[in-house]
């Protein structure tokens, strides 16, 4: 059977090309806390693996012969809210057939649905699992996946019922629970029906640990893409690697999804003859962006939660946010948005990856884009080159004209004025060139690359335009702005090799007049020769 790369759901060997799941957690760690009768968490970004290790998990502890280990999905019970009798009635329904299956008895889901039916909802999970476990021969080790779709009465009701029956372990209860979502317990925060909020720690206090699984590492990344050419004999330009670290930094959707459009999407490349070039992989990469495929699209639902717009929107401007808004970040919502997959915070606090770096803005300025009434064809050269003085010009004035009406449309209007410009560069890009974008908290600017093909047959495998715009906002003074600018922007287009580059600065005191606002020069920093634009 010919493999795939997997873009959706958890992983099947036979089907897939995959990295081993058990080699993605610290095993060891695990099993001391499986051996310890320890009740632990196991917390990842959506889509980073979790269900994959999990079943790994359980059928590596049964071929031990020392447990009887069943892992559950419990998010079927999301849908009762709730509603307990209907909520837990739907958890148990789930271990009824997680049993059935994964342990080969057909005589289990009968004797646990007969069973059910003698407990009132807030002791029926508890109840089942104490006679469960008294059934089996050896120790149980439960596995519940997705408990954090759980919400309301529902929740507090499982994680109570799990703290009820902790002290019969390892006889009548499980000996070893492992609880398996997005967020670590700390962070869910329950709403009851009498409105009271209750958080997971208070209700489930017998965690011993929390374990996070973490991305493919750079090699691993590389060694998944490879399975492919080894199965097919397809090549992949050694160039692609470094872009796909950069671009996914191992986040494993990402890297699946990616090599999916590349090697599958692109019906091209099914030919396996034909190797895959660099460009290839910036094509897929960009059709991917541009899918808003499930991931992404939760991905970019998140950042409407106030506990994540405040911080990525320091990240987006590149500097803290206003005393009045930092103030309201806690410790914990930073730790939740990592927990998220959005930001990593070693060496430094940071967007986690480029296509993440990519997406965010373009989906906070989606609704903008279509309604900017821009064409690249406005900004074009007899030699098919953007012409970026009047393009930036025309920027200054939609700035001008647009931007108190279109800041105050946007969720994160401290960083307003750099995703604008981004909207109104997208519009004008799309379809034919890129933008790249770089930013960091501390750093107090926006980097945009644009690239732009200068032939339209050979596209990005013939001769590209290279441009480096920085955004700043102005807090310190002009002149020191300026200097500062000029800096960063060189420093920059050299990294890049950009061949032209432009500073623009961006003064939002309402008491300045747009005459003073909108101006422009040309300076010189070192080897460049720079447009500096204020808006």
């Amino acid at each position: 059977m010919a493999k795939f790369f997997n873009n959706a759901g958890p992983v099947k060997a036979d089907m897939n090309y995959h990295i081993d799941p058990l080699t993605r957690i610290d095993w060891d760690e695990v099993y001391d806390l499986i051996l310890q009768q320890r009740y632990f968490i196991l917390h990842a970004p959506r889509q980073t693996g979790k269900t994959s290790s999990l079943i790994a998990m359980m059928h590596a502890l049964n071929k031990k012969e020392d447990f009887t280990a069943l892992y559950v999905n419990i998010e079927g019970a999301q849908a009762a809210r709730g509603d307990v009798e209907a909520g837990i009635s739907a958890v148990c329904s789930a271990f009824a057939r997680s049993a059935s299956l994964y342990l080969n008895d057909p005589d289990l889901e009968p004797w646990i649905r007969a069973t059910v039916k003698e407990f009132p909802a807030e002791d029926r999970l508890s109840s089942i699992l104490a006679a469960f476990s008294m059934r089996l021969e050896k120790p149980l080790v439960l596995m519940l996946d997705e408990v954090d779709a759980l919400v309301g009465d529902t929740l507090i009701s499982l994680l109570r019922q799990l703290r009820a029956g902790y002290e019969q372990r390892p006889k009548a209860f499980p000996q070893s629970l492992v609880l398996c979502g997005v967020r670590d317990i700390r962070d869910y925060r329950i709403h009851t029906s009498h409105n009271e909020i209750i958080t997971g720690g208070s209700a489930f206090n017998i965690k011993a640990a929390s374990l996070r699984l973490g991305n493919f590492t750079e090699d691993e990344s590389k060694d998944l893409w490879l399975q492919h050419t080894k199965e097919t004999g397809q090549v992949f330009d050694e160039k692609i690697f470094p872009e796909l670290w950069e671009d996914t930094k191992g986040q494993p959707w990402l890297v699946n999804a990616l090599a999916h459009e590349l090697t599958w999407n692109n019906k091209e490349a099914r030919d396996r003859t034909k190797p895959l070039f660099l460009e290839d992989y910036f094509a897929a990469r960009e059709r991917l962006i541009q899918s808003r495929q499930t991931h992404l699209d939760q991905l970019t639902d998140k950042l409407k939660e106030p506990r994540v717009s405040r911080i990525i929107e320091e990240l987006l401007q590149g500097e803290e946010l206003p005393d009045t808004v930092f103030g309201k970040i806690s410790t914990d919502d930073q730790q939740y948005v990592e927990d998220l997959g959005l930001i990593t915070t070693k060496p430094q606090i940071a967007i986690s990856n480029r296509i993440y770096r990519e997406v965010i803005p373009r989906e906070m300025t989606w609704l903008a884009q279509t309604r900017i009434v821009q064409e690249s064809l406005w900004y074009t050269k007899e030699d098919l080159s953007l012409d970026m003085t009047k393009l930036l010009s025309a920027f200054q004035q939609f700035f001008r004209e647009n931007s108190e009406s279109w800041i105050e449309r946007f969720d994160y209007k401290e960083a307003g004025p750099q995703l604008l410009m981004q909207a109104f560069l997208q519009r004008i890009i799309n379809g034919g060139g890129r933008v790249n974008r770089e930013y960091g908290l501390g750093s107090r600017r926006t980097d945009l690359f644009l690239e732009w093909p200068l032939d339209k047959e050979k596209g990005f495998f013939g001769p590209v335009q290279r441009v480096v715009i920085e955004l700043k906002i102005l807090r310190k003074g002009l002149e020191n702005t300026i200097k500062e600018g000029l800096e960063q922007t060189t420093d920059y287009a050299d990294k890049t090799g950009a061949g032209e580059a432009h500073l623009v600065i961006f003064n939002r005191n309402p008491q300045i007049p747009w005459e003073e606002k909108i101006w422009n020069k040309t300076m010189n920093h070192g080897k460049w020769t720079m447009g500096v634009w204020g808006s």
